[in-house]
């Protein structure tokens, strides 16, 4: 299933996008994409009751704002350096174990949402990744029951401010959690609908122009041994978001390197995933 979650007058509702490219509201199943209601067996929920209901689900056909594809996790956790050609351009050596720092959950928007230049940034950057949705409370978990816990996938835009997040000491969680750094969705695809996972065409443009046009067979730690190492050291909730690293072209990246500008226009994709698209724009003072 490819599911999102999207803005009404009276709340968010859920939506289901169809084989055929239709947007239903499914709202009335009674239910958010939760880490309260995933632990509950939502996405099995859902798939049984939409062939009993779904004549019943009217199509949107009204232009809408699609919400950030799961409420707010419990956890962001992020891998850095995970695509060799990614490490190469930053001149840094490939990690010899997963890099991990965590994104402020306040940072969660909906994927066609601007994304905001914090107050003072010089120097804010793109990257397209893919993120993992967990499905299972997970700890110490084995690479098979890693998988098991798995719930589905999503895009994700890992916005990052590189002085903050390189310059200004400590870690990387200063230069990943402003607001609006963290666009997920617009859909929460179950693991059934992806095939391979390690054979997905990523890209990003920046004003018409490809930054980022990569696969994830370039991750240099594989899903599998993502979740199950990250398990090791925390535990996985339902809902808790995993995002696996961006390829190479990022801003910081480029020679000389460059780095968004207020009306700069983004947009983004993952094979089987959907495409996200941001403006940029100034912080308000």
């Amino acid at each position: 299933m490819k599911l999102f979650r999207f803005e009404k007058k009276d709340g968010v509702g859920l939506g289901l996008l169809t084989s055929d490219g239709k947007h239903l509201d499914i709202s009335s199943f009674g239910q958010d994409l939760n880490e309260h209601s995933i632990e509950k067996g939502i996405l099995e929920n859902i798939a049984s009751w939409i062939p009993k209901n779904i004549e019943n689900c009217e199509e949107i056909t009204e232009p809408f704002r699609y919400e950030s594809c799961i409420a707010r996790p419990s956890k962001i956790i992020c891998i850095g350096l995970n695509y060799s050609r990614h490490a190469k351009e930053t001149g840094m050596e490939a990690p010899s174990e997963p890099i991990i720092f965590f994104k402020s959950t306040s940072a969660l928007c909906g994927p066609n949402d601007p994304v905001i230049i914090p107050k003072g940034s010089l120097k804010t950057d793109w990257e397209v990744e893919l993120a993992l949705i967990i499905g299972k409370k997970t700890t110490y978990a084995t690479e098979d029951v890693a998988m098991q816990n798995l719930a589905g996938y999503c895009l994700h835009n890992d916005y990052s401010e590189r002085a903050f997040q390189l310059e200004r000491g400590g870690q990387w969680v200063k230069g990943k959690s402003a607001d609006h750094f963290a666009p997920l969705g617009p859909y929460f695809v179950t693991k059934d609908e992806i095939k391979d996972h390690h054979n997905l065409h990523l890209w990003l443009d920046l004003n018409g122009k490809r930054m980022q046009n990569s696969n994830t067979s370039d991750l240099i730690f594989k899903i599998p041994f993502l979740i199950s190492y990250v398990s090791q050291f925390m535990t996985l909730l339902p809902g808790d978001v995993i995002s696996t690293g961006t390829p190479e072209g990022v801003g910081m990246g480029q020679k000389p390197a460059l780095y968004l500008k207020p009306g700069d226009q983004l947009h983004l994709g993952i094979e089987g995933l959907g495409e996200q698209r941001q403006i940029a724009i100034a912080h308000e003072n």
